[in-house]
């Protein structure tokens, strides 16, 4: 069974990655993503499924680090209105 100090970790490094991100609304996402994702199955106590909550969280962590390194390299030309100084 996954200890609770596995599944804190995971939850950091999906935030922290969340935040590398330059795009305010992936940003956004990522971080709503995961804490639903999170608060969702809170209160799962079966082991297999912790287990399976796990795994998927894991693989979705490892697809924000792919995403992200493609991001990083091509950076969207435009910049969101959110990111815009007023002038």
């Amino acid at each position: 069974m996954v200890s609770k100090s596995q599944v804190l970790s995971l939850c950091r490094s999906l935030l922290r990655t969340g935040r590398q991100y330059n795009d305010y609304n992936i940003r956004s996402y990522v971080k709503r993503r995961t804490l639903d994702g999170f608060r969702m199955n809170k209160s799962l106590t079966d082991p297999s499924k912790v287990n399976e909550a796990y795994a998927e969280g894991k693989a979705q962590l490892e697809v924000a680090e792919r995403v992200l390194k493609v991001y990083l390299a091509y950076p969207p030309k435009t910049k969101n209105i959110m990111e815009l100084k007023l002038q």
